[in-house]
């Protein structure tokens, strides 16, 4: 029998495609390039991102996240390089000017020893974005191996585990800073870093744990592991990768309360101390001069509250990116 021309493809028709009988089918509403209900143009458009790449597609769409991002990238380039936009030194004071309002040449006037509020102000992002940071990343790294393994292997370890941190959650976080760093007499970050360090990671253990569970219950996983894959493998490539999200954005607004952790700490004098330029510091010594010189506290406490809603609204739009839950 003579084969059939094909006939116009908007009919719906069936067209025979030569030697190997498959044929192609064209029904209405189909995208061009693509099957019924593929997006326009076809090819690469109509591709599954993964978790990641979707997650960036909507952030970089999202105006909270910019501007956000844009905050704290202004933050750690001061932070690294305060002498961009502050020639001055936070250290240099004349008692002449003590508690003078702006000046030329010293936008924000001067505190109580006549030091630049400016400058100071400045140079104070270093060490509150470093404590910040650094704690951040050691609470994640350290909550999300010790959660990690408890959540994956369970039994007796997983329950010694669960009471440690019961017994962290119950230590309130200010009162231990109190009692651990007033006994330090290093005028560094870095006891402040393993203070909150120590005090914070129990939360991201106990996220990091359910999530490892959850995961692990997954198809995918028991896959792997009827294939024969390592615990160490099945762990590093297929459920860290897929736990570590609310990771990520619990810690990222965890960074947040950090800076305003350590403000709280040197306000009360047990964290950073002199001559460290810090945030708390200045907001600790202009808070009796309240009503004669506000000015010595509206800009250092100003700074702090940009800073931490600029990292708490990060983690949220973070959030809003990676929970499917949310979308």
């Amino acid at each position: 029998m003579p084969e059939q021309l094909p006939r116009n493809a908007g009919d719906g028709a069936i067209a025979p495609t030569g030697a190997g009988g498959a044929m192609d089918i064209a029904t209405e509403g189909a995208g061009p390039g693509g099957p019924p209900g593929a997006p326009e143009g076809g090819g690469a458009s109509g591709e599954a991102r993964s978790l990641w790449s979707d997650a960036w597609h909507d952030l970089r769409r999202n105006p909270v996240f910019i501007i956000s991002s844009l905050v704290i990238l202004f933050l750690v380039v001061i932070s690294i390089w305060p002498s961009l936009i502050a020639s001055g030194n936070p250290l240099s004071c004349d008692l002449a000017k003590a508690q003078d309002g702006p000046a030329p040449g010293h936008p924000f006037g001067f505190n109580g020893q006549g030091c630049d509020v400016y400058t100071r102000t400045v140079y104070g992002a270093r060490a509150s974005v470093t404590v910040g940071v650094c704690a951040t990343v050691g609470v994640a790294i350290l909550g999300s191996v010790l959660g990690g393994l408890a959540g994956f292997f369970g039994g007796w370890g997983d329950a010694v585990l669960s009471r440690i941190t019961d017994i962290f959650f119950g230590i309130p976080v200010v009162l231990g800073g109190l009692v651990l760093l007033s006994v330090i007499t290093n005028t560094t970050v870095w006891p402040v870093i393993g203070f909150i360090v120590l005090l914070g990671w129990p939360q991201i253990s106990r996220i990091a744990r359910g999530s490892v569970i959850t995961i692990k219950q997954n198809d995918f996983v028991q896959a792997a592991r009827a294939l024969g894959a390592s615990n160490t493998r099945m762990l590093v490539r297929h459920i860290m990768p897929n736990a570590i999200a609310p990771v990520i954005v619990v810690a990222t607004i965890a960074l947040g309360t950090y800076i305003s952790l350590e403000a709280t700490l040197s306000y009360l004098g047990v964290g950073l101390k002199p001559p460290t330029v810090s945030w708390g510091i200045d907001i600790s010594t202009a808070s009796p001069y309240i009503r004669n010189a506000p000015h010595m506290l509206l800009y250092p406490a100003g700074a702090l509250a940009i800073t931490v809603l600029a990292f708490i609204m990060l983690g949220d739009a973070v959030r809003d990116a990676l929970d499917p839950k949310l979308r």
